[in-house]
């Protein structure tokens, strides 16, 4: 399930860069990870060549640590369990890809705006809240009725 918390955050597993983050701990095997090559396609319109090379159609080739910082974010939830991810890095573009990786696993992140999950039911926790919203608006009414952001 996804966990949400709004606002700042004081928490000795947070990362509030996960860019600087996962330059300086990824694996290899993170990036040749299927899901990691899917959300690389996906996010940055880029190729996998290799764990160290990424085909980019804008830069050409380049090293992973000039990938996006969503695409970082994404595979740093997805591989590292320990932590919790400033999702701000992200933009709505990676939302799915949080949910997908929500459903293989319990995912906490932090956001600092209201990112747009879709329109597909979902279930997430505001932990701010203990509640858990159902749907786009669900979510909406309940981070801007209590000013979370």
């Amino acid at each position: 399930m996804l966990k949400i918390y709004y606002g700042d955050l004081e928490s000795n597993s947070y990362i509030f860069n996960p860019d600087i983050f996962f330059n300086n701990s990824y694996e290899d095997e993170w990036i040749t990870d299927p899901i990691s090559v899917q959300m690389i396609k996906d996010i940055d319109k880029s190729d996998v060549i290799g764990p160290k090379v990424i085909d980019s159609p804008f830069l050409g080739s380049i090293p992973v640590e000039r990938l996006s910082g969503g695409v970082k974010t994404l595979i740093l939830m997805n591989n590292d369990s320990e932590h919790i991810f400033n999702a701000s890095a992200c933009g709505d573009n990676c939302a799915k890809w949080i949910l997908k990786i929500a459903n293989k696993k319990d995912l906490t992140i932090r956001l600092g705006y209201l990112m747009d999950f879709g329109t597909d039911d979902f279930d997430i926790e505001i932990l701010n809240l203990g509640k858990i919203v159902h749907n786009r608006r669900e979510l909406a009414e309940s981070v801007l009725d209590n000013h979370l952001i």
